[in-house]
């Protein structure tokens, strides 16, 4: 039996990876603002503990790490899932929404996973899920500063497999693309309501697909949850899991778009090292 550590566990992927778990008969605490949303879903399972955390309380974030090592003995999945999205240009974001979407989306994950990773050293194994999206691997209109959190997501995860492997707690980055989750809602993204007439093209149109996509995407969240356990069963998982056919499209586009530039530029990019001495050598 494994104890999955879950945040934002009320609903979206949180909830339905949680349910998942605990019908494999895992422990699973589940984290949310109001714990009461995650007890109304589940009822009072036996394998469950409800937990009251807000990600950017580093304060709550340790106690319900305590409250789960109390009850379980032993955290071996931790799934950073809280987060929310933010719609609008660059220039269209104000600092304080920037601000918002960074606290919880990076240092919510950041000091939840501070919290947990102590008790995954002292247990020489575990195994973080970082939430990010196809939005941490490529860049698009309309969405530059929550990609920007996802790649800090990325980047964080990329290190942290490398500092966690000797001790034998692997780390995975997943990346969804568009699933029919409540991602594209008020209660999960915040639209900035600023609007610049020149971004009408770029951003613009992607505020008015994501208004017509919501409840349409192709992703089916409930495979995904099941996908989940099977990545976690994996003796050997990887450090990214893309999720979805147009995750998969966009990661090989990008790869392509990406090799074809540097060959195009490969000639200026090595030249600016220190000439080699041919003749000392």
């Amino acid at each position: 039996m494994r104890t999955w550590f879950i945040t934002g566990a009320s609903r979206g992927f949180g909830a339905l990876i949680a349910g998942e778990a605990l019908a494999r008969g895992d422990a699973v605490v589940a984290t949310a603002r109001n714990p009461k949303t995650v007890i109304d879903r589940f009822g009072h399972h036996p394998n469950l503990l409800a937990v009251a955390l807000d990600v950017n309380d580093e304060g709550q974030a340790k106690a319900a790490a305590k409250a789960a090592v109390d009850r379980f003995g032993r955290i071996d999945v931790l799934v950073n899932n809280a987060g929310f999205g933010l719609l609008g240009a660059v220039e269209e974001a104000s600092a304080s929404e920037i601000e918002a979407v960074y606290r919880t989306n990076v240092f919510g994950l950041l000091a939840v996973t501070r919290a947990v990773l102590p008790q995954m050293r002292e247990q020489r194994s575990g195994h973080v899920l970082n939430i990010s999206s196809i939005g941490g691997y490529v860049g698009f209109q309309g969405w530059g500063v929550y990609c920007s959190t996802k790649f800090a997501v990325e980047g964080i995860s990329e290190s942290m497999a490398i500092e966690l492997k000797p001790l034998g707690i692997h780390v995975t980055t997943v990346e969804p693309g568009f699933f029919r989750t409540d991602f594209l809602d008020e209660t999960s993204l915040t639209t900035s309501p600023l609007v610049i007439e020149d971004y009408r093209e770029t951003s613009g149109a992607m505020r008015e697909f994501a208004g017509t996509a919501n409840h349409g995407q192709p992703g089916d969240p409930e495979r995904l949850a099941k996908a989940i356990i099977t990545l976690v069963d994996s003796p050997n998982p990887p450090l990214r899991m893309p999720f979805g056919s147009d995750t998969v499209a966009a990661i090989e586009a990008k790869n392509a778009q990406v090799a074809q530039e540097l060959a195009a530029w490969r000639t200026l990019a090595v030249s600016t090292d220190f000439p080699v001495d041919t003749a000392a050598a």
